[in-house]
């Protein structure tokens, strides 16, 4: 099988000659399936979870303040190594280290399903966002440097984000029914996946040598690694414990210190752990910052519907799952027709198009909800305007956040990109669990939830402005060209 798109567009919209093509052979086909299958079980993991946490919650006298800590958990070890995951494959080999990830993700997993304590099993949670930070910029780097730059990549990342979805919205459904039997099997389905896509990538995946050449970058990864944990869990125990306490001031203090000394660090060493000149390019910084938008918006409204829906309106995780479950078909359904979209219109384009349709959702289930919303009236259109968004931006932005960048950087841009994912949603859902849980007050019902609907819609708002102004300043550009030909 062959693939014969023509004419891409690159990251800035402008089209360019197709590459030569690139067979597709049954072991490339392969080791694209074992890729997915890791997507697909980070997104069944992170649905699944989402749906039981009410139900964690009463088994284990766990409040919403507490409930965050088992998803930030995951998000406080999975943003804070995701960079050094990335580099880390460049330098070591990237089959050695997506597979040693993936066993230790398996074996997070066992124990998770098994423990009786809150904070053992927020530990769990930890050490698999540990796994994850160096399993997923490994798999993104391991297909783009798989796939060539163009039609055949992006076709990948459509079908890699088709998996991706197509775990979050089997999980939906595999939670709520798993749910209702028990909480702990949410956390041991994914165990025997894990270990059958780890064989298989045994098999499958080719050996490689390291991408990036000269020697590791220890003060680097010690002063990035320790800043960024330290950062997300600032940010994240701050709202409970106050802005003010002295703890949460020396801890911003010291995490902002330890990330200076990382970037003096870089511009002083001879093989610094990230090229901080890859900052600089403009269609990179705005897919960064499109996926905090994208992430932390999206991550944080399903955080707040699973407490709304089954604790305020007392629905059954099953029935909550179905009623989410629209988002995460039309991600599966129409992802594949993103990279066709892509080589046509570019990624500035769909990212455009993916943060209208994230706001217009946010917008309209803040002004229909109300205390008993109408499922076809409000929840059905917010779901289908978020998977469309959804499904416009993933793929996009990891195809603009990874164009144009050297195989020796590809774990370094994918690892950027995703921390950036990561850590955007452990910010905003901070704030947001501290906005609902200090708005009680009013009395229950859909009230405590709007301050914190109103952050989302916020969020995704400045991801939308931020990419209309190149578009904006392109067309002033394009204006005034044409008035000084015209006099």
């Amino acid at each position: 099988m062959t693939i014969t798109e023509t004419s891409p567009a690159t990251a800035t919209g402008t089209p360019v000659p197709a590459p030569a093509e690139q067979s597709w052979t049954p072991r490339l086909w392969g080791v694209l399936a074992v890729l997915c299958a890791v997507l697909f079980l980070d997104g069944l993991d992170v649905s699944m979870v989402g749906v039981a946490l009410p139900s964690i919650g009463t088994e284990l006298g766990l409040s919403t303040t507490s409930l965050q800590w088992i998803v930030n958990g995951y998000v406080l070890g999975y943003g804070g190594l995701l960079l050094l995951g990335g580099r880390t494959a460049d330098l070591l080999g990237r089959r050695r280290v997506f597979l040693a990830a993936l066993g230790v993700f398996a074996v997070a997993s066992l124990i998770g399903g098994l423990v009786d304590n809150g904070t053992l099993l927020i530990a769990t949670r930890f050490v698999k966002g540990l796994a994850a930070a160096f399993t997923a910029p490994t798999a993104l780097s391991i297909l783009t440097t798989t796939f060539h730059e163009g039609p055949a990549r992006n076709r990948a990342l459509s079908v890699f984000s088709v998996f991706g979805a197509s775990g979050y919205s089997s999980g939906l459904i595999l939670g709520g029914l798993l749910t209702s039997v028990g909480w702990r099997w949410t956390f041991l389905t994914p165990v025997p996946l894990a270990i059958l896509a780890l064989a298989v990538g045994v098999a499958l995946i080719p050996r490689d040598r390291p991408a990036a050449e000269g020697g590791h970058d220890l003060v680097g990864a010690v002063t990035l690694t320790t800043g960024m944990l330290l950062a997300v869990y600032t940010v994240v125990t701050a709202p409970a414990r106050g802005w003010l306490d002295p703890l949460t001031i020396g801890s911003i203090v010291l995490a902002a210190a330890l990330l200076v000394g990382f970037v003096l660090t870089e511009q002083r060493v001879a093989h610094p752990l990230i090229r901080l000149g890859i900052l600089r390019v403009g269609t990179i910084v705005r897919a960064n910052v499109s996926v905090i938008a994208l992430m932390g918006s999206y991550m944080s409204f399903q955080f707040m519907m699973t407490l709304y829906l089954q604790d305020v309106l007392r629905w059954s995780p099953l029935k909550m799952a179905l009623a989410l479950l629209p988002a995460g078909l039309i991600v599966a359904f129409g992802s594949p027709f993103v990279g066709r979209l892509i080589n046509r219109w570019g990624t500035p384009r769909l990212i455009i198009s993916s943060m209208v349709s994230l706001s217009l959702g946010y917008v309209w289930f803040i002004a229909t909800a109300g205390n008993s919303p109408h499922y076809a009236f409000t929840v059905l259109p917010t779901m289908i305007l978020l998977g469309g968004g959804f499904a416009f931006g993933f793929s996009a932005i990891m195809a603009q956040a990874t164009d144009g960048i050297d195989d020796s950087e590809q774990g370094l841009a994918s690892g950027l990109v995703q921390t950036s994912g990561q850590v955007g949603a452990a910010l905003v859902l901070a704030g947001v669990t501290a906005l609902v849980a200090s708005d009680t007050h009013t009395g229950g019902g859909f009230a405590p939830f709007h301050p914190g609907l109103n952050l989302v819609t916020g969020v995704a708002i400045v991801g939308l402005a931020f990419n209309l102004i190149p578009l904006l300043s392109l067309t002033r550009s394009r204006a005034a060209a044409t008035n000084t030909a015209n006099s």
